[in-house]
Order: structure tokens, then sequence, then C-alpha cells
């Protein structure tokens, strides 16, 4: 525009020689416009995108070769004046588009700022159409080759619902696996009861005629005395005592592992504790001609009390078992909030290391299997019970010299402190049973013959019945009141703590009274317990029947005088 307002300038200003300046002027503007004519043709053809200029009437006027190749168009679509429904009627003879989708797409083109896609050759190429208008109500047109991003938003989208797919049957797999789990965790619990039960049920009907076969056996080394016999029956009662330990240690462990012994814990004066032990071990010790000495005092704990007591007793019956001379101490400590209850020996001593060793189940060090007999569990029983409790168990020791065992446990503060009780003189076991009474309860007549035979070789007065209502029917308005009942806990008619509490009704006394047992759970033990009867578990000990009777009788004869 601005050369041809040039050229009129001249043409009006000297219009006599105007026609070699005005050729040579319109070839420059000729020249300046093709200049940018392929300029123009140039940038349209690097571009990555197809561009097509429709005028109004819809025939292509502008385009660049990007266009042609995007949509593949013959040659001869490409030139000016060419319309837009021969293009569309091109793509439908190729079948890129139905024939009755071309009506719908020559629409599309002319509906503005709205993109739509084109599909190629059955789909595998995608091209995105952009409208906008011309100021001449014509359309500019641009086309975008997308199938790659396209396919990277499919794939995009089969990952996540492949990924999504594979959450679920991860997290339905997670399901099954923690349900199977739990289901194994329930067997294995279920197993684990069924096999407290069995041991429980298997330990009863095992300890009873070993119950039986133990008390005839006691009676008859009591009674053979120096006979020619008297050592083949003393091996028969050693054996019966091996397997009575051997049994009651295994149902013991068996009861910690599973779990199914649980503490109870309150308030235990250490000093009531201690002298039970005592009473226990002394009669043990004098016939080892060891002395046994439990020291005195004042503390009062927190912990179970018959677990604690089984703790004990197993850390001094193996300090006797192994100190060939000397004695054993008891005593206990205060450790700032700690209360340490020492089993102080002078027995063979244990090796550094074996420490660790002593408290595995079945481990025997060579010098003690050469000084007593045993399998080396009762280590192994301290060692559960104390992490039942919580209770620290340590030792220290040198071969020869003798061993220390600490029980470390909390002092109960809430407790009264300061008061100290008077120690229970020791239990005279060599104190004559002559003339004591005793009534015996239990379902088993051989239980109850072996009893009587053992008591009666003791100087005891027994009486015997299989149950509360037999002793009932036998019962005359002569009969005295017994000095101390025993009794069997499985009866056939209730248990024997019923018929503790019926006798004592009876005679309207709280009758001294001993509970029998191969049950060993703690329920029984904390029943006994509130009715005030002592317990010893079957095989029951001699031993430890006649001191619990000895120091009842020592008991009434200081009563009475």
């Amino acid at each position: 525009s601005s050369s041809a307002r040039l050229v009129l300038s001249l043409v009006l200003q000297r219009a006599d020689d105007t026609s070699s300046d005005t050729a040579w002027l319109l070839d420059q503007a000729s020249e300046a416009l093709q200049y940018n004519q392929d300029m123009l043709q140039t940038a349209l053809s690097q571009m990555d995108q197809g561009i097509a200029v429709f005028d109004s009437s819809n025939n292509l006027i502008i385009w660049n070769r990007r266009f042609r190749q995007l949509l593949d168009l013959p040659e001869s679509a490409g030139q000016v004046g060419f319309p837009l429904a021969e293009i569309v009627a091109l793509l439908t003879k190729r079948g890129d588009i139905r024939k009755e989708d071309a009506k719908a797409l020559i629409a599309n083109f002319l509906t503005l700022d709205k993109p739509f896609l084109l599909e190629l050759s059955g789909g595998s190429r995608i091209i995105e159409v952009r409208t906008n208008a011309m100021p001449d109500k014509g359309i500019v047109t641009t086309y975008t080759d997308i199938t790659q991003r396209v396919a990277a938003d499919m794939a995009l989208k089969q990952a996540n619902e492949t990924l999504e797919l594979r959450v679920a049957e991860r997290t339905g797999e997670l399901t099954r696996v923690n349900k199977q789990v739990a289901e194994a965790r329930a067997a294995a619990e279920e197993a684990n009861i069924g096999k407290t039960r069995f041991f429980a049920a298997a330990g009863h009907d095992i300890l009873q005629p070993l119950n039986a076969a133990r008390l005839y056996s006691s009676s008859l080394v009591e009674r053979l005395g120096d006979s020619e016999n008297s050592a083949l029956v003393q091996n028969i009662d050693s054996s019966l005592e091996s397997v009575e330990t051997i049994l009651g240690a295994v149902l013991d462990i068996s009861r910690l592992d599973t779990g199914a012994m649980k503490p109870r814990l309150q308030s235990v004066p250490l000093n009531d504790l201690l002298r039970r032990i005592e009473t226990d071990f002394a009669p043990v010790a004098r016939a080892a001609n060891l002395e046994l000495t439990v020291m005195p005092t004042s503390l009062t704990v927190r912990t179970d009390p018959n677990l604690l007591r089984r703790l004990v007793q197993n850390l001094v019956s193996n300090a006797i078992k192994y100190t060939l001379e000397g004695k054993v101490l008891v005593g206990v400590r205060r450790e700032g909030g700690n209360a340490i209850i020492q089993v102080l020996d002078s027995g063979i001593g244990i090796p550094a290391s074996k420490f660790r060793t002593v408290f595995k189940e079945f481990a025997r060090l060579d010098e003690g299997a050469k000084t007593a007999s045993g399998l080396g569990l009762g280590l192994s029983i301290v060692d559960r019970i104390s992490r039942v409790l919580n209770h620290q168990v340590d030792l220290q020791s040198k071969p020869g010299k003798g061993t220390r065992f600490r029980v470390t446990m909390p002092i109960d503060r809430n407790a009264g402190s300061g008061v100290r009780t008077t120690p229970a003189a020791p239990a005279r076991t060599a104190e004559p049973l002559h003339g004591l009474r005793v009534l015996c309860i239990d379902n088993e007549p051989l239980i109850l013959e072996g009893m009587k035979l053992l008591l009666e070789g003791w100087g005891c007065t027994v009486s015997t019945a299989p149950s509360l209502s037999e002793w009932q029917q036998g019962l005359t308005g002569t009969d005295r009141r017994p000095d101390a009942i025993i009794a069997d806990y499985h009866l056939d008619e209730g248990t024997g703590i019923d018929v503790i509490r019926a006798i004592r009704l009876h005679f309207s006394a709280e009758i001294p009274s001993l509970l029998v047992t191969a049950d060993r759970s703690p329920e029984v033990r904390g029943a006994a317990e509130r009715d005030g009867i002592a317990l010893q578990n079957k095989p029951v000990r001699p031993a430890s029947m006649r001191a619990w009777l000895t120091q009842l009788s020592v008991s009434m004869k200081a009563a009475a005088e």
C-alpha cells in the first residue's frame, strides 16, 4: 500500500515522464511482495502444526505442507479454491470417517473455538483440529498430531487401572494372609490350651497312682527299717521320687511356656514366705547334715506369693542338693526400692562360662551330675517363673567355693514398714505325732489305704472316707473332732474344699486342713488360700506332709501348755 501511494504521487506530480520510474517501483514492490510471501510460506512449512485457511465460501486459500501431510491429502487438494467439502469427501472415500459422519465433521469445522479429533488410518493417527474466525468471515484451522499424547494418556490410564487392580489383588491377598495368620494364631492358641488341658488331665491321671505308690513305698521304708529288703524298698522309693520330680517339673514348664500360669500380684510379707521355706527344707537339710539358716526380715514386696515361693524353693532345693558339707543361708537385703532374696551355699559352685547353661532345661554340669541325681529342670523353672514375675535372677559363683543366687523384686511401698515380724520357731520335726487325730478324704481307695498306712506309721490316729456323704453316714455321737483334715481336691462329689468347709461347719471349728491335688492351677491355690487351707501338689512328698503335721502338733502342744 505504501508503494501504491508513492506511484500515484509521482504520476500526479510528473505526468510527462513517469513510465520508467513507475515500472521500477512496481518491480521493487513486486519483489518485496514475493519475498514476504516466500518468507511466510517458508515459516508455515517449518511449523510442526498443519495450517489451512478457508474463505467465507469454505474454499481453501492458504495452507502449509504439514497440513497435507497430517491429513495425507493428494497433491490435487493443495490448490487455491479447493472446497472443504471435497477434503471431507476424500477422507470419507478413504475410510477415515464414516459417510454418515461427513456432515457432522463439516459442522465441526465451522464451529469456532471448539477443538475436535480426527482419527485417521483406523485410529493409528489422531489429529486435533482447532478453528478460529478470520476478519472476512473465513476460518483458519490448525492441525496437531496428538497420537503419542493420547497413547501416553491411554497407557497412564491403563497403568492406573492396572495399578488399582494390582492394589486390589494385593489387598485381597494381604487380607487372605492376615486371615490365615489369624486362623493359625487361633489354632495355635487353641492347641496351647488343648495341650495345657491335656497335661493337666494326664498329669492328674498319672499322679494319682504315683501318689499311692509313693505313700506305700514311704510306709515300707519306715516299717522295714534295717531289714534285708530295706535297700530294695529305698531304691523303689527313690525312683518314685525322681518320677514325681520330673512329672511336676514338666507340668510346670508346660504351663509356664503356654502362658497358663498367670501371676496374681499382691502384697507379700517375705518373712512369712521364708518361714514356710524353712519348714519345708529343714528336715531335708538335717538329713544331709547341712545347716539351713533363714534370716528374718520385715520387708513386704509386690509379687505372686505362690510363684515366688516355688522359685525360692527350687533355689534352696538346688543349694541343698549340690552342697556336700557346710551350710545354706537364705536372707533378704534392701537396695533402694528393691528387696533382694539371696540364697547362698558352700557347695560345689558353677564355672562362670556355664552361668547361662544352667538355666536351660535338661542342662547339667559334669560336677553336678557326679554330686547329685536329677534332670536339670529346677533352674529352668526358676528362669521361666522369674520372667513371668519380671523379677531379675542373677548368680555369682566360684567352683569349689559355693554359689549365691539373687532374686530382685520391688518393695511394696503401700504396705506398712518398720514392723518386724517375729520369726516363728523352727519346726521341730523330731516331735512325735502320737495321738494326732487325722481325717483323710480321697475317692481313690488305694491312696486312702496308703495314706492310712503312712500316717499310722508316724503314730497318728487315722480315719478315712471317700466322700463327705459317706463320712456323714459313718458319724456317731462319740466321734471326736479331728485335729487335722487331709483331703484330695477332685472328688466324686464336689471338691476337697467343699468337704473341708462342711466338716468345719459340723464341728464349728477352723480345723487345720491340707489340700492335696494334681491340679496346679492358680485358681485352686487361690481358693484354698481364701479358706485358710494349706496345699501340697501330688504326688505328695511324705517329708513335706510330715513337716506340716509336725508343725501342727507342736503348735497344739504349745497352745495346751
